[in-house]
């Protein structure tokens, strides 16, 4: 198992249609997301910076293999075109990402 995060940023204006859309995630987007060896899936926000931050745990063997898998599904690209007018990517991150990855640095059970 591997732990991930990310962050972005969300647009002051659509904080509240991002946690409309999140109350009531589409039931074919969240059995990808299992499908694809995501699990403990959760998306914190912090106001008023109006920061997301995401972290799930990896149990499958191959991320690029499985995000390929999930980028590739006509729900999945739906739903982000829904939620993708909601954010505001960071400048600072990798070219081609949407979301920023974060390193983790600190790990305790």
């Amino acid at each position: 198992m591997e732990r991930m995060g990310m962050c972005i940023r969300l647009k002051a204006d659509q904080v509240d249609e991002y946690k409309r859309l999140h109350a009531a995630v589409w039931p074919q987007v969240l059995a990808r997301i299992q499908e694809c060896g995501i699990r403990n899936y959760t998306i914190f926000l912090r106001e008023p910076e109006n920061l997301l931050f995401g972290y799930w745990e990896y149990h499958g063997k191959d991320f690029a293999t499985d995000a390929a898998h999930m980028a590739a599904d006509p729900t999945t690209q739906a739903w982000w075109r829904l939620c993708e007018p909601c954010q505001e990517p960071l400048a600072t991150r990798k070219s081609g990402d949407w979301w920023a990855e974060m390193e983790e640095v600190f790990h305790s059970d």
